[in-house]
Formats: C-alpha cells, structure tokens, sequence
C-alpha cells in the first residue's frame, strides 16, 4: 500500500524545489515527492502552483540546452489532471508584497505563498526552512512528512 502523506481532499500549494525533486528523481527526496504527486495524479488531493515556478524550472534545463527535460516540466505543470499552475494577477501581486513586507522573504516565495493563500490552499509545501515563519497558511517541509504519518 502507498504511503498517504495528505488527508484525501485537500488542496496543497507546491513549492519549485519539490517540483525539482520530482521531476529529477532526487535521491533524498524522491519517495516523498513520489507520494504526493501519486496522490495528485489518483485525484486523492490537488495541487497548486504558480508560473513562477515554470519560469524557475525552465532556466536550467534551457541553459544546457536539454529539450527532453524542459518538455517533462512544461507537461507536468501545464498539462497534469488534478495540477494547476496559476498566474501572478494583482491581488496575488499584492498579497506577495504584504507577506514580502511582514516576513522579510524574497518576492518569487511571497508571491508562490500568496497564490497557494488565494487558491484556497490548505498547506504550502517547500524544502525552504525560511518559510516556516508565515502564519497565513500551513507550511509543510518535505522532511516533515516522513514524520507525520
């Protein structure tokens, strides 16, 4: 049986650095991300994320010049069931200022969290022990969840 990291029915924001981890297979955290994304894909939970992360995934994968990587980001973020990447409007513009201003975080997180705030998101998942800090919305660590469950 698979491992259940979120409660059937929520709605989780997603960080860029999962995203990585997911679509690279990274060796500390392919399990987790794995799990989450199977229960994405099995319509268990949705996912939710910006074009920020687009644009932050992006850049690597066109620097070495790697088509095939670059397609399985586009796929996943643009083209997945129960996956949406959602655009920066002016209310996410200025909910990501305002948690900018409280927080002191860097502008590409305040507006990932403002859009996962705005969506209705019931948790945040990050790798960025920095963003732990935020009230507004349940931040969850990738290393927290081999321990929840």
């Amino acid at each position: 049986m698979s491992k259940v990291f979120f409660e059937a029915g929520v709605k989780i924001g997603i960080d860029t650095a999962p995203i990585i981890y997911f679509v690279e297979a990274h060796p500390t955290y392919d399990s987790i991300v794995s799990g989450v994304f199977r229960q994405i894909a099995q319509g268990e939970i949705r996912g939710v994320t910006s074009v920020i992360t687009l644009a932050e995934v992006l850049i690597h994968p066109l620097r070495r010049n790697a088509i095939d990587l670059h397609q399985r980001y586009r796929k996943l973020l643009l083209h997945s069931a129960n996956f949406e990447t959602i655009s920066i409007t002016s209310d996410v513009a200025e909910l990501g200022a305002m948690l900018r201003a409280r927080y002191n975080i860097r502008l590409p997180d305040a507006l990932q969290l403002a859009a996962a705030i705005l969506m209705d998101c019931h948790f945040f998942l990050t790798n960025d022990k920095r963003l732990a800090k935020v009230t507004e919305i349940t931040v969850k660590q990738l290393s927290s969840l081999e321990t929840d469950r």
